[in-house]
């Protein structure tokens, strides 16, 4: 009988899954979701845990349910023996934002010990790549590019040694940081095998990664040291972005090429496709980018939210009059566009608002993302698919505005780019960091294409 195993990732926002098909996307932790999820036929499962949008104390609070949670069902599914083995993934951005090292420390304590934390932010589709312990964003150290200015998460090093020394405030020296180099990485296996097993002490390694087959012998190597029948079990935490998990669990083509994943559209009764929605929540200079060249084509039009102005509203007397009455004139401006065959594209007004601290700029973020999620849900019954530009705007127009408990991973689009149903409504995952100027506007226009019948 096949071993059966399972990586589970746990995810900071909801785009990490974007190099894989095929696997549920949860987005509760109860344990009844947990169960039905690792009783999924695929090998991998995502756990949404969207606490790059939290501040710190909340983000350790729900890792450490999350992972209390994992435990018990782990073994449940253990002793029953539905499970033979699994491995955790600490899913973090490729631009090096996000909680490190809290995440990782929560799921050492919950669910450790572990002998190293494997450091591998490497995303190829998207460019990002690792040589010599000095992480790159095509070609360009990360820590020049715009998402190393990042309000919350900035950092100033792009070798990923002294980031990490950074990041832990000096309690890692980036002396004390190991390195797996991409010769070992294109070496003997049993080589691989060997370092692998020698990891011990909670040790933090920085993995290199330029091509798809060195992840995947790194994770041939995970598998073979982490098994209990080994010469030296070891156990092993990831803390990656996406490419990672391709190498731990190596999938076949998705069965939808892009115009599968096109025909999802809905269509109306008449049979002809129902109309798009997109929205951009994302601020990162690219999205500004990406947004300007999608709203040059004629048939998509610009919906703005005043972000100052919704800052003023919340924070003022009557707030919620206030704004129910601008979100109806946004929905009665979007319907309008929709009954004229064009497509609404929701946004937020570009900048970043000035706010007196790190907790009033997230609380400001998750009410601005909240607003687009119910602007969303209300057209919802109208829309043929919705493209989500941003990872918290994501987040929650799945979790709160189409409330789904899960959804399910058809595939990409464009490299990066994923296709999930929720509650059958096609929803494109479109992470802010990712791709070029046209984008954006190359996705829709895939998107938008009248389905094939048949």
């Amino acid at each position: 009988m096949a071993e059966r195993r399972k990586v589970i990732v746990l995810d900071d926002d909801p785009t990490g899954s974007q190099t894989v098909h095929s696997a549920p996307l949860l987005l509760r932790w109860d344990l009844d979701s947990l169960r039905q999820g690792l009783r999924h036929p695929s090998e991998l499962l995502f756990v949404l845990a969207n606490t790059r949008a939290l501040e710190p104390e909340a983000a350790r609070q729900r890792v450490r349910e999350i992972c209390q949670g994992l435990r018990a069902v782990l073994a449940e599914l253990e002793a029953a023996g539905e499970l033979d083995r699994w491995l955790i993934v600490s899913r973090g951005d490729s631009t090096l934002r996000g909680h490190f090292p809290l995440e990782v420390s929560v799921i050492q304590q919950e669910l450790g010990p572990f002998d190293a934390t494997l450091l591998a932010p490497a995303f190829l589709p998207g460019g990002r790549t690792t040589r010599q312990g000095v992480h790159y964003l095509h070609g360009e150290p990360v820590h020049t590019t715009a998402f190393a200015r990042d309000r919350l998460f900035g950092f100033s090093s792009s070798d990923l040694a002294a980031w990490v020394e950074e990041k832990t405030a000096g309690a890692i020296p980036a002396g004390a940081v190991e390195r797996i180099a991409l010769p070992e990485l294109d070496g003997p296996p049993e080589q691989l095998r060997e370092r692998l097993a020698g990891l011990c002490g909670q040790a933090v390694v920085a993995v290199d990664a330029e091509r798809p087959e060195q992840l995947e012998r790194l994770g041939a190597a995970i598998w073979a040291v982490t098994d209990p029948a080994s010469a030296r079990p070891r156990c092993l935490l990831a803390h990656s972005a996406a490419s990672l998990i391709n190498g731990l669990v190596p999938l076949p083509p998705q069965p939808l090429d892009a115009a599968g994943l096109a025909a999802l559209r809905w269509r109306g009764p008449g049979g002809d496709p129902l109309p798009a929605l997109v929205m951009v929540g994302s601020h990162v200079p690219l999205a500004d980018q990406q947004l300007a060249v999608l709203l040059e084509e004629a048939s998509c039009q610009g919906v703005e939210l005043p972000v100052a102005k919704l800052a003023r509203v919340l924070d003022g007397p009557a707030a919620a009059e206030l704004l129910g009455s601008l979100e109806r004139g946004w929905l009665d401006q979007m319907r309008e566009l929709i009954q004229r065959r064009q497509t609404p594209v929701l946004f937020s007004s570009r900048g970043e608002l000035v706010c007196a601290s790190a907790r009033e700029r997230r609380r400001f973020g998750l009410a601005l993302a909240a607003l687009m999620a119910r602007l969303a849900a209300a057209l919802a019954p109208q829309l043929g698919l919705i493209i989500s530009k941003g990872g918290i705007t994501t987040h929650t127009l799945l979790a709160d505005g189409l409330h789904c408990a899960a959804v399910e991973l058809q595939g990409q689009l464009l490299p990066g780019l994923s296709v999930v149903l929720a509650r059958d409504l096609p929803v494109m995952t479109f992470p802010g960091n990712l791709g070029d100027a046209g984008t954006l506007r190359q996705a829709w226009q895939l998107m938008v294409q009248p389905a094939p019948d048949g």
